[in-house]
């Protein structure tokens, strides 16, 4: 938004002298409830609510203490915006009976700052109090230097992949179990098939001596 010389050497007397600022006339900016959560892309409406009908200024003052001018409002409703817009794309303004509203289409972090509505009356410039309308400040965690806690399904997942120390030494002893039972047993086997053969081999040799004998 362009900023009028003029216009601003006027505001900054009207902020820096307090005889500027008349006492009879009464300003008030009304502004929606939700202005404290306002999102960006959303429409916002202020409304400067006057006793007389002399045509009212919306400025905004932003972060830097910069002022903008945004629109003139006459008492005919003509709206006469910053850079002569006739139709700009950011703001409306109209009239009505004595109220002066001021509408941003869509909220962008570029509107964000203090709102004034201004009235110039013989000559002594009357400001409204100063309305906020900023966006949300989103706060990020900084992530910790420390080892971040795994999620409850990770650790059991891991508890149950790892390697546990006890497992081993129980093989081992599982092993040495399986060779002290299954050796004995193997060779007591091998004992009983040797003896299963020499009994049979002899049992052969005897039947063939007797059957010499009776001949």
């Amino acid at each position: 938004m362009d900023t009028s010389p003029a216009l601003l050497l006027l505001l900054a007397l009207g902020f820096c002298c307090p005889g500027i600022h008349g006492q009879s006339l009464k300003i008030k900016v009304n502004s929606p409830k939700d202005i404290t959560q306002l999102q960006k892309g959303q429409k916002l409406e202020l409304e400067c609510y006057t006793d007389g009908d002399r045509g009212a200024f919306w400025i905004r003052q932003d972060k830097s203490g910069t002022l903008h001018f945004i629109v003139f409002i006459s008492s005919t409703s003509q709206a006469k915006f910053s850079g002569d817009q006739k139709t700009p794309s950011r703001f409306e303004a109209h009239k009505h009976s004595t109220i002066y509203s001021l509408v941003v289409k869509s909220f962008t972090p570029e509107d964000e700052g203090d709102y004034f509505c201004l009235i110039n009356n013989n000559q002594m410039l009357y400001f409204s109090p100063g309305q906020p309308a900023f966006l949300p400040v989103i706060t990020t965690v900084a992530p910790s230097t420390r080892g971040s806690t795994p999620k409850p399904g990770i650790t059991e997942d891991l508890n149950l992949n790892a390697a546990d120390p006890d497992s081993g030494t129980q093989e081992e002893l599982n092993f040495f179990c399986h060779i002290f039972i299954w050796v004995p047993l193997a060779g007591a086997c091998l004992l009983l098939l040797i003896a299963l053969v020499v009994t049979i081999v002899l049992c052969r040799q005897i039947r063939r001596r007797r059957c010499r004998c009776k001949r």
